[in-house]
């Protein structure tokens, strides 16, 4: 089945589904730019490695006032002798496990030298919520800001907190940054909604090439139709990040009209009351 939305597909965004997508996303990227990189630019693939917290577990503790559960009583004889009250049962509680994260992203690199021209970011779910996946990211992405080298910021996911930038109120679900070494602080931000298609642009190089244009609609397409994600799509339940009441009456007409039975709409509203004869 066809790819069927114009633009981002929100249930790719989900938890289950999202690391694959990046991970096929990154490497259809690199398979687009790299005859048209050759020879002067190589494209490499890397990951980004670190520990965290599993941050959907919980930490449940039993608190200090426990001691209380430690009551002393007397005997019926009412003797002097202290009797400690049974000890409860165990509860069973949930603690948070260290969790090993592998994010990857691109990196154009000279051929020779080696050196660094762009790096190319999918920001993944653990980049925009509090934690060590943003903290990491962002340590990662000011060393890039700090350096002459581009990066290019690829944002598909419409949950968490976008990253920083300065002077700018525009409210998007979603955006790509390009920016460019020798323009910086300024950049170039290309901010979309759910019925936009993905922006086709330019990768950033050296000033004295020409760069190519990264049409991400038609790669993204491609690793729909190509990996079978149709056959684990589920369209009749509502996507985990969720859409607002426009958004998801848009997106029900869309797929019924492609012979997808969503129920987005109809999920959303409040059933009817039902008058009781009086």
């Amino acid at each position: 089945m066809a790819y069927p939305f114009p633009g981002m597909n929100p249930f790719l965004e989900d938890a289950e589904l999202w690391p694959g997508v990046h991970h096929l996303l990154i490497s259809e990227i690199a398979r687009f730019l790299s005859p048209q990189l050759r020879p002067k630019y190589r494209v490499a693939v890397e990951v980004r490695m670190y520990e965290t917290t599993d941050e959907n577990s919980l930490l449940v503790g039993i608190p200090d006032v426990i001691v209380k559960n430690r009551q002393t009583v007397t005997d019926s004889t009412n003797t002097n002798v202290a009797v400690a009250a049974p000890t409860p049962e165990p509860i069973k509680v949930k603690i948070p496990m260290p969790v090993s994260i592998r994010e990857g992203y691109l990196e154009v690199r000279e051929v020779g030298t080696e050196a660094l021209v762009t790096t190319i970011e999918i920001l993944s779910p653990t980049n925009k919520r509090p934690g060590k996946g943003r903290q990491t990211y962002q340590e990662k992405r000011e060393q890039v800001l700090a350096s002459r080298s581009n990066l290019v910021e690829i944002d598909l996911l419409r949950k968490g907190e976008a990253m920083p930038m300065m002077g700018n109120d525009i409210q998007s679900h979603y955006r790509i940054l390009v920016c460019r070494g020798d323009r910086r602080p300024y950049a170039d931000l290309y901010a979309f909604n759910l019925t936009d298609i993905i922006p086709p642009f330019p990768l950033p190089l050296r000033s004295e090439d020409t760069e190519p244009v990264i049409d991400l609609q038609t790669l993204l397409n491609e690793v729909y139709d190509i990996y079978g994600y149709d056959l684990v799509v589920d369209y009749s339940q509502q996507p985990v990040s969720g859409l607002s009441e426009a958004d998801a009456a848009w997106a029900d007409a869309l797929l019924r009209e492609k012979g997808l039975q969503s129920g987005l709409f109809r999920s959303r509203q409040k059933p009817p009351r039902t008058e009781v004869p009086g």
